[in-house]
């Protein structure tokens, strides 16, 4: 058949007002062009659609069953318009956010959560990368935007920053580090066994990296999965680590340790949000961005 939505809503009008002139006015076309179309719908179904008589029209049996449809697709395609809306305007739809560790765990959750509370029909896929990964993806294409550090170089970028992030040493009460007053060297720190995040962590292969810098590796003791593990095992004391500061002070309550920050200029970092061209970004990954960047002061 070659009806299309244009016929099915002129026959709908038609139908429901049991005439063609009244049903011709309700679709916003003239007579004789409602008329016309009329019997090539007709024509094409092979079926009489309407019995005529004086006072008007009525559906034939088999009008009903093309009126039945036709409602049916019609409010298909309503529901249809508003989902491509929804997509357009980010209600809907799957965004893929890059983010290292500290956003991943700490800033995200309190920020993105209102943000994605009011929009249930869209899904977020963070996946946790270093801030240099990050970046290279971003750099690459692969990527719309993710949270960095500030603390790695991202030329061509652009970077705004959302939060204070600097990483401090934990250490147990009476470790000979945890009572010094002043800050800390991560140099000092490679000597101590360690108690890291797993392998597979963003902030684990920071670390790494930065040790490997100046030629040394971290003395790992063990490896935890989560942040409350590695507090448990430094007020144990099993050995030290390094955390970012609201982690280590949001934790400090239920464990024993003391806090120090540390001098290497990488640590006294901030998250950024990185992406590379603001009009090339989707409407929802916008909306995300413009979200999570309110209040911080711009790029």
């Amino acid at each position: 058949m070659r009806i299309d939505l244009a016929d099915l809503q002129l026959f709908l009008c038609i139908a429901d007002a049991g005439s063609i002139t009244h049903g011709a006015a309700r679709a916003n076309l003239a007579l004789a062009s409602a008329s016309e179309r009329l019997r090539n719908i007709e024509a094409d179904a092979g079926v009489p659609l309407l019995h005529r008589h004086a006072r008007g029209v009525v559906t034939t049996e088999a009008g009903e069953a093309l009126a039945h449809h036709a409602r049916l697709i019609l409010h298909q395609r309503t529901l249809l318009q508003g989902e491509l809306r929804d997509f357009a305007t980010g209600a809907r739809g799957t965004l893929h956010l890059y983010a290292n560790t500290a956003a991943l765990t700490e800033y995200l959750p309190r920020t993105l959560a209102p943000w994605l509370a009011s929009r249930p029909h869209l899904q977020v896929d963070l996946k946790e990368r270093t801030s240099v990964e990050i970046v290279r993806t971003i750099d690459a294409g692969l990527a719309e935007a993710g949270i960095v550090s500030d603390a790695v170089e991202a030329p061509g970028l652009i970077r705004q920053a959302v939060a204070e992030d600097h990483l401090v040493l934990i250490a147990p009460t009476g470790h000979r580090l945890a009572s010094r007053r002043s800050v800390v060297a991560f140099a000092d720190i490679l000597g101590e066994p360690f108690v890291g995040l797993a392998a597979s962590s963003a902030l684990h292969a920071h670390l790494d990296d930065h040790a490997r810098a100046v030629g040394r590796t971290l003395a790992s003791r063990i490896r935890m999965h989560t942040y409350e593990g590695i507090c448990e095992m430094v007020s144990h004391g099993i050995g030290v680590s390094v955390l970012p500061l609201g982690v280590a002070r949001r934790l400090r309550g239920r464990h024993t340790y003391r806090i120090r920050p540390i001098m290497d200029s990488w640590s006294r970092r901030r998250l950024c949000l990185c992406y590379r061209d603001w009009s090339a970004l989707s409407a929802p990954m916008q909306s995300l961005l413009l979200h999570l960047g309110q209040g911080t002061g711009g790029a």
